[in-house]
């Protein structure tokens, strides 16, 4: 069925002014030179003909009426992009990211491009230090939502469930949790929260079933309370939940997992999960560890969320974990695969790897002794050496910036801002929210300016999904400077020395320092 005077058409985007190529009379275009030149080559069957180009001249109106227009010969703008039925991987369209609330850079991209091919083109565009643990963030803020893109996930095709006018955009930073429980599965799934209808055979535990299920890239079946707000509702309730492959439901009765008991929500192959920040003031959520699962397909509309509230932070992440988990399964575990094969190729040759020819020319020699230098043929004495040298040489840089001036503490403490962990004046409150959204796992760090002591800094580190803060203080004896977080008993000339140490040493910490938390901009 058609609608009389409605005329399909597809928006092509191109360099050059908005070009409209009706289908229909795709089949009959002749040949004919174009007024412009797009940015992919033009074949015989994307010419356009005199007749659409003056039809391009016109304003192109989106179809009131998409559901009475036949899906095969009419593509309706209902999106950002064109709507849901994307173009050929033969077309360029424009990607905009951003990198924080200001800076963002444009890619050309095509209906074919992934999250995992535009995290690896921004990173060597941004000329990062490493590839490795990046994410494309889908971010709303008038709803306070985000979502992290799977890398399989086609760019323009998320892109185009997106309102026109929506405020909805794509910031790229790191993401360290992304891949993390395949690593340590036994901290993601708490044992409380396992189904007891899981198969568990004789002799293995629950911990060992998490393990084998990951790894084989499935889930347990999950379960537990969690408190619900419909959407258009301002009241929650608790209800318990139960995540299974076929979907998620809820109990009409209790703790009952009984078929007649259990409520269906949604099939997961049709839903979303997101999390959900500053949900309490925006929501009147009960605590704040809310995440919420939207269909597909929906709008982002505060009434087509399903808003949920776990007990905490470990709680929420074992939802959100397994819900990606049941909906793409072996997918994630090719995808995190992938993820380590690219850090491995990227990852900068060890002393103890293959050298090249110029690094095989060189040898290590020790000059420490009186009768002359020597070659160091043991592989570990050669990085001790290496190490040994290193701090020698910072000693004496430490040693010359020491000297009688007027500027020579401000030369010394230069060295930590320029490292990417190190964050300024940055308030408590804004060093948490930094290391929650880029994952929050254990021995992720930043260094920030104290607020509280002057010419302090403090070390904001987490462990066990929470953030624990260490104060830095300046230490002086004699004439020469130096920095410390257990009263003077170990020292360092300066704070790259210091998290140079914690990253092979726990020290007073709970774990060594591994992951810095990093913003670039764009």
């Amino acid at each position: 069925m058609e609608v009389k005077g409605c005329r399909s058409e597809v928006e092509v985007f191109r360099g050059s002014p908005v070009e409209t190529v009706s289908r229909r009379d795709s089949a009959s275009l002749q040949t004919s030179s174009p007024r412009s030149i797009p940015l992919t080559g033009r074949t015989a069957h994307s010419i356009p003909t005199k007749r659409e180009f003056r039809a391009s001249s016109a304003p192109l109106i989106p179809n009131p009426f998409p559901e009475l227009c036949s899906p095969t010969h009419s593509p309706v703008l209902t999106g950002s992009l064109g709507g849901r039925d994307l173009p050929s991987n033969s077309s360029t369209h424009v990607l905009r990211v951003f990198g924080d609330a200001t800076h963002s850079r444009s890619l050309l991209v095509t209906s074919g491009t992934t999250a995992h091919d535009v995290c690896n083109l921004l990173a060597q565009k941004a000329h990062c230090t490493d590839e490795e643990s990046w994410a494309l963030i889908e971010h709303n803020s008038s709803l306070g939502l985000e979502r992290c893109l799977e890398d399989h996930e086609l760019v323009l095709q998320v892109q185009s469930s997106w309102p026109v006018e929506s405020d909805t955009k794509l910031i790229f930073r790191k993401n360290y949790a992304k891949y993390e429980f395949f690593k340590k599965p036994v901290l993601f799934f708490p044992e409380h929260m396992i189904s007891d209808s899981a198969d568990v055979t004789k002799g293995t535990t629950s911990s060992e079933l998490v393990q084998n299920m990951v790894k084989s890239g499935s889930c347990p079946e999950i379960q537990g309370f969690l408190h619900v707000r419909e959407g258009g509702k301002k009241s929650w309730k608790k209800l318990y939940f139960v995540l299974r492959r076929s979907g998620l439901y809820f109990s009409n009765k209790g703790q009952s997992k009984e078929p007649r008991h259990l409520q269906f929500i949604g099939d997961l192959e049709d839903l979303n999960v997101f999390t959900v920040f500053n949900g309490r003031k925006q929501y009147g959520a009960p605590g704040e560890h809310v995440f919420c699962i939207k269909a597909s397909k929906d709008r982002f509309r505060c009434q087509d969320l399903k808003l949920m509230c776990a007990d905490s932070e470990q709680s929420r992440t074992c939802w959100i974990t397994a819900f990606r988990l049941f909906k793409h399964g072996k997918q994630l575990q090719c995808n995190y695969q992938l993820s380590q094969s690219s850090a491995r190729l990227h990852k900068p040759s060890r002393p103890d790897s293959k050298c090249t020819d110029r690094e095989e020319s060189m040898v290590a020699m020790d000059f420490s002794g009186k009768s002359g230098g020597r070659v160091i043929q043991n592989p570990h004495e050669a990085q001790n050496a290496e190490r040994e040298e290193g701090h020698n040489w910072r000693k004496r840089e430490a040693l010359r910036h020491s000297l009688p001036s007027g500027g020579h503490s401000s030369q010394l403490s230069a060295v930590h801002r320029v490292q990417p962990w190190f964050h300024g004046g940055v308030s408590r409150t804004e060093a948490q929210r930094l290391l929650e959204e880029q994952g929050q796992v254990d021995g992720m760090f930043l260094i920030r300016d104290s607020q509280l002591h002057a010419q302090c800094f403090v070390l904001s580190l987490c462990y066990k999904l929470k953030t624990k803060h260490y104060l830095v203080i300046p230490l002086e004896e004699g004439d020469k400077q130096y920095y410390t977080m257990d009263d003077g008993v170990t020292l360092f000339t300066d704070l790259l020395q210091l998290v140079e140490f914690h990253q092979i040493n726990r020290g007073i910490l709970p774990v060594c320092l591994k992951h810095p938390c990093t913003c670039i901009a764009l």
